[in-house]
């Protein structure tokens, strides 16, 4: 994790933790004890996360991330159980987890290790750019357990890759590694044990070195025109 710095502000802190550091707001998912798996709680602060991001005129991009040992286990199975919402009812227009139909023209990077697996996967697979560290699993095991990728999974992961790669993914459960996503275009950069969030920060701070608007219009263009937006609500 990038060490604070004099210029940093916490705006956030709790199951989401965010960080403005200059142009670029670094959000972790933190839940650590549960790797990070989305329940209630975690859906509403991340909402919460990418409002402040489209609201501060200062923020151009953000970087997510998992606080612990990895980025995110999917839906909290003991929430699900348990009746727990993980869709804002006040803004079920956001989609699972506050996040996966939360549209920002802002580019936004996920920075993965560990592993991405269902929900967690959905999460990064909604941000425009995946940094992953190396020997990270990502997958879609739903139907391994009775499930499906409600979550935009399975029609982003259709549009990112080639279909019968896709439907190997969706259909077998079977995960993957950083470096054949990499090779299949899913992950942009693998990055080094330990340094997938400095790799993703410093894309970001690339980008957001750029005209602002130019890269929100550039964005907008891509899910506007050439890829739509999972839901053509974008």
């Amino acid at each position: 994790m990038p060490d604070q710095t004099p210029d940093s502000t916490v705006l956030l802190d709790g199951v989401v933790r965010a960080e403005n550091l200059g142009h670029v707001l670094l959000i972790t998912l933190n839940r650590p004890e549960a790797r990070n798996a989305v329940n209630f709680e975690l859906a509403a602060a991340l909402g919460s996360a990418i409002e402040l991001l489209n609201n501060t005129d200062e923020l151009r991009v953000a970087v997510i991330t998992g606080a612990g040992k990895a980025f995110c286990a999917g839906q909290d199975l003991k929430a699900l159980t348990a009746g727990e919402g993980l869709v804002l009812p006040e803004h079920p227009e956001w989609g699972f987890a506050g996040f996966v139909r939360h549209f920002s023209a802002k580019p936004i990077i996920a920075a993965v290790h560990g592993f991405a697996l269902g929900g967690g996967l959905e999460i990064a697979l909604a941000c425009d750019l995946i940094v992953a560290e190396e020997g990270t699993r990502l997958g879609l095991p739903e139907v391994t357990r009775g499930l499906f990728a409600a979550g935009g999974g399975a029609p982003r992961i259709a549009q990112q890759l080639p279909q019968k790669v896709a439907l190997h993914l969706l259909l077998t459960g079977e995960p993957i590694s950083a470096e054949t996503a990499e090779s299949w275009g899913l992950v942009n950069k693998v990055a080094p044990a330990g340094t997938h969030v400095d790799v993703a920060m410093n894309l970001a701070r690339g980008i957001a070195g750029n005209a602002p608007l130019a890269v929100q219009a550039s964005k907008r263009l891509v899910y506007e025109n050439v890829n739509q937006s999972v839901w053509n609500d974008g």
